[in-house]
């Protein structure tokens, strides 16, 4: 996966398309689609090609609860450009991102949604609208995201780590707390395989980052967003690698910035090319992650 290249011409088409069309018509599943199913998947993968010969992996996994749904419209109708645009523009130009769903382990049918490491227009628009939009949650302030840590973990193969040991990225996105634990026999029916014990958040963060950077975006404008508890609890896991948003809609620039500054790139380069409103809170988003880079300073989240 990931052969094709990025075309804004492309995206303009599709965008033109969404205008008349409703979400219902745009996330058409009503159950999980098989190709996003996790149960029985080796790897998902990420390879160097003639097209993209320094391929860089990144997951982002969004949160398809009820209180989070709008943000995959808000990507597919008008973000997806933002950033791949960025990424290309601040050198990243080999891009493979994975879009995924992530739902609550104990009230979703579909608690883990996977798609594949694309580069092109029409595939990234393809699996993004392919995640299932369950809409549920389970009313304790929690979901399960350390799902996407376990599968990017033990299940892709990416060649920015193996050939060139350069970390990939792995993006959560939501405004609840992480489960505390991942049972072994939700675990096993999930995937398909036996696991013989539960597994903590701690450990599956822990097995994530020997092969990516890994951050949570906490969204704040939602009731469960604003909880200084929930807020209090992702910092302590997280640290600098926890990064707030204050809008939504500006979640593309800040993925897209996190990755190229991480990469090497000037945050006020970058920031330039938005709007002013924009502009300020990417900046206000990546305050420490910048500084913890461009001092050199060992954050947990990048050895330079």
């Amino acid at each position: 996966m990931g052969h094709s290249s990025w075309s804004n011409d492309a995206y303009k088409h599709l965008k033109h398309n969404y205008s008349t069309k409703s979400t219902a018509q745009v996330f058409a599943n009503r159950s999980i689609d098989k190709d996003m199913s996790p149960r029985g998947v080796q790897f998902r993968e990420s390879r160097d090609s003639a097209e993209h010969p320094e391929s860089l992996a990144i997951g982002v996994f969004l949160d398809e609860t009820g209180s989070m749904g709008s943000i995959p419209e808000m990507l597919v109708r008008h973000k997806l450009g933002n950033l791949m645009n960025t990424l290309i523009d601040h050198g990243v130009p080999d891009a493979h991102v994975l879009f995924g769903g992530i739902g609550d382990q104990y009230s979703d049918s579909s608690p883990l949604q996977v798609g594949q490491f694309e580069s092109g227009t029409d595939e990234l628009n393809r699996w993004l609208t392919k995640i299932y939009l369950e809409g549920n949650g389970g009313g304790q302030s929690m979901e399960s995201y350390s799902l996407a840590w376990l599968f990017f973990a033990r299940h892709t193969s990416i060649d920015c780590f193996e050939k060139r040991n350069q970390k990939g990225f792995l993006f959560t996105i939501g405004d609840e707390g992480v489960h505390k634990t991942l049972e072994r026999d939700f675990l096993t029916d999930l995937l398909g395989y036996s696991f013989y014990e539960d597994i903590s958040t701690e450990q599956l963060l822990a097995e994530a980052q020997r092969m990516y950077h890994v951050f949570h975006l906490h969204v704040t404008e939602t009731s469960t967003g604003g909880s200084r508890v929930i807020i209090d609890g992702w910092r302590k896991l997280l640290q600098e690698r926890l990064i707030i948003v204050e809008d939504y809609n500006n979640i593309a620039e800040i993925i897209a910035s996190t990755v190229a500054v991480v990469m090497g790139a000037d945050l006020k380069k970058i920031v330039a090319a938005f709007d002013t409103t924009t502009a300020k809170q990417v900046s206000n988003a990546l305050v420490k992650i910048n500084n913890g880079v461009t001092t050199g300073k060992q954050t947990g989240i990048v050895s330079l």
